[in-house]
């Protein structure tokens, strides 16, 4: 009797198979090539039960009977070049759920690049089925959409259907087919992996386990707050600066032109704008409210030439409204500049 190789199976290859660590996989098969995900179980244990659990019929939804493979046969309804590829709704349409909402898994994974594997929403815990997968890094996206998984082969596959013909509302204009998902694991841990179990138990877990991560983040964000404070001055106004280059240049009075250099990142040191990159100095009117408040404040205390790094409260940058889907809501900022020039 013959026994067939559990990668043969799962439709992978065996040097993939073998190549591969230890955890929960799926093999997404698509009309235009496969898609191979490594699931992130211990980050977000209950979104990938719920993925795994739709995917082998075994999760009770609205939208097909029990036993019946969710997604099989499910198109991406929505993709975009240089953003992401969405699917998972079995209406192919956008509107489409298992008729049960669940809430967002916070942890420290970003979309970093890519292939990475979050959940589409329509707002704050309102997941279901719909999910989409990266052609790009988006940061704006960090701590919106929980992210369960990621692409470990198939990236040109991702390409090849973020690419394709489009029509309206980002659809494509001939189907590409989700035809199968084939689940598979390495490793004795999963050997009695239940996702039905796993997501049901789960559920009711996630705002305890959200609250805990929120606070640890907090300590963390916390000393490094105060480490950053670490030999710099503190202005009246709370603004934490550090010239890091001294010059005899010209300083700025308020109304002048001045020509800047920056680099801001958050303080966890995403990087979310940089002028040296575009090799383009900004070029605005200082202490006229045209930039945050920290900003007109640090530049005038430098002298054309010097370098510095600000680092900015809340108060003195945006606030409670955050910016552009990058800068979070009470977020600290931290800029490293450089006084190119006053007019």
């Amino acid at each position: 009797m013959s026994c067939t190789p559990i990668y043969k199976k799962m439709n992978v290859d065996k040097e993939t198979y073998e190549g591969l660590n230890d955890g929960l996989y799926a093999n997404l098969q698509t009309t235009k090539g496969n898609l191979i995900v490594k699931f992130e179980d211990k980050k977000a244990p209950v979104t990938v039960a719920n993925f795994i659990g739709l995917a082998e019929g075994k999760i009770d939804n609205k939208a097909k009977a029990k036993g019946v493979p969710y997604y099989d046969g499910t198109i991406f309804h929505r993709v975009i070049k240089d953003f992401m590829i969405q699917g998972g709704d079995p209406q192919g349409t956008g509107m489409g759920d298992p008729g049960y909402k669940f809430e967002d898994e916070k942890n420290d994974l970003q979309h970093t690049g890519k292939g990475i594997l979050s959940m589409a929403n329509s707002g704050p815990n309102t997941n279901g089925s719909q999910f989409f997968i990266t052609e790009v890094a988006t940061p704006w996206l960090d701590g919106k959409h929980t992210i369960f998984g990621k692409v470990v082969k198939g990236n040109d596959v991702i390409d090849a259907i973020a690419n394709t013909e489009k029509g309206a509302n980002d659809k494509p204009k001939t189907d590409i087919v989700l035809e199968k998902v084939i689940v598979f694991s390495k490793g004795d841990e999963y050997k009695n992996y239940d996702p039905a179990k796993t997501f049901t138990e789960g559920k009711a877990k996630i705002a305890e386990q959200n609250k805990m991560l929120a606070e640890k983040a907090e300590a963390e964000q916390k000393k490094m707050l105060e480490d950053l404070k670490a030999g710099m001055q503190k202005t009246e106004s709370g603004l934490y600066y550090k010239i890091t280059k001294t010059t005899t240049g010209k300083a700025p009075k308020a109304g002048d032109n001045v020509s800047v250099h920056y680099a801001g990142k958050l303080v966890n040191g995403m990087e979310f704008d940089s002028s040296f990159k575009r090799n383009e100095p900004i070029e605005i009117p200082i202490g006229m409210g045209r930039v945050i408040k920290g900003w007109d404040e640090g530049i005038l205390l430098l002298k054309e030439g010097e370098v510095a790094t600000f680092l900015i409260p809340p108060a003195l940058a945006y606030g409670e409204r955050g910016a552009g889907g990058v800068i979070p809501p009470n977020a600290w900022l931290i800029f490293d500049v450089e006084l190119v020039k006053v007019q």
